[in-house]
């Protein structure tokens, strides 16, 4: 069996604000963090990093900053989606240009597109711009849902290389890796199922809770790909409380929230994302405990 091109853990980064703007210094910070606990790679401006409410401007400088801090100790996968084929094609051709390691793309929200639309879209990004592209999956924010029928045909293109899957549906998982061939690189965009999709043959995850906890995620990761699967468990039921704790309110803030009480950055979030409630806060402390991340 291939090596995947992508493995293991890999963060998907807030995007810190201070006084209204990107805080560069601390998101500089959060990616040597990052770095230091042992992930595998790094995915900045996805879902997580609040890229719905980020100029284009930012979005680039928040991708070029991961990328020159990241220096090549881990592979950088940039989120570059859009429902515009267009603007998705000139993110993608942006984070090459800066020297991403590939493309993290999610499927074109709020137009819906069909199953041939969606084929069309992530083919036109293939063949114009030469970067490893992930597909990202996630209908509950998107109303769409990628088949693994199309999943199977982009498979065949050249530079449409795994997929980040949130539907949470272990079955199709299996019928992917069946559909898509032993090259196809397979990620969880779900914390609390992760554990039960790398058993179904993924390689990793795009993680929401390695924000708060690199460490404790980075070693449940490690325990997985080498086959502890009792080290896994006792990491799964670590953690899973955090998993679940983090989207007690509106992504990001409660993780925005565990990390400005880490003193690592502040809470700030964009509208309409305003901070956690102080229901989602008593449980993201609770949940910390648990992790052993206070």
């Amino acid at each position: 069996m291939s090596e995947p091109l992508f493995k293991g853990v890999l963060p998907a980064l807030v995007t810190p604000f201070r006084d209204g703007a990107v805080d560069e210094d601390a998101f500089v910070r959060l990616v040597e963090r990052q770095i230091a606990g042992g992930v595998h790679g790094l995915v900045p401006v996805g879902t997580t990093g609040e890229t719905a409410t980020l100029s284009h401007d930012e979005h680039r400088r928040v991708v070029e900053l991961c990328v020159a801090t990241a220096a090549g100790r881990v592979p950088v996968i940039a989120g570059a989606g859009s429902n515009a084929t267009d603007e998705a094609v000139e993110l993608v051709r942006h984070a090459k240009t800066v020297g991403a390691d590939a493309a993290l793309v999610v499927t074109p929200y709020y137009n819906r597109p069909s199953q041939e639309g969606l084929y069309a879209h992530y083919a036109a990004i293939s063949e114009a711009v030469q970067l490893p592209v992930v597909v990202y999956n996630v209908p509950s924010r998107t109303s769409v849902d990628i088949s693994n029928e199309t999943l199977a045909r982009l498979s065949r293109l050249p530079n449409i290389v795994g997929v980040k899957d949130a539907t949470g549906d272990m079955t199709r998982a299996s019928f992917q890796r069946l559909m898509c061939g032993e090259d196809w690189t397979m990620l969880s965009g779900d914390d609390p199922t992760a554990l039960g999709y790398m058993a179904h043959g993924g390689h990793g995850c795009i993680s929401v809770t390695a924000n708060v906890a690199p460490e404790p995620c980075a070693a449940f990761y490690n325990a997985v790909m080498a086959g502890r699967w009792p080290d896994a468990l006792y990491g799964q039921d670590r953690l899973i409380r955090l998993h679940k704790a983090l989207f007690t309110d509106a992504s990001p803030s409660p993780t925005k929230f565990a990390l400005a009480h880490l003193r690592l950055c502040a809470e700030d979030v964009r509208l309409p994302i305003v901070p956690a409630s102080e229901v989602s806060r008593t449980e993201v402390l609770a949940a910390m405990r648990d992790a052993g991340v206070i």
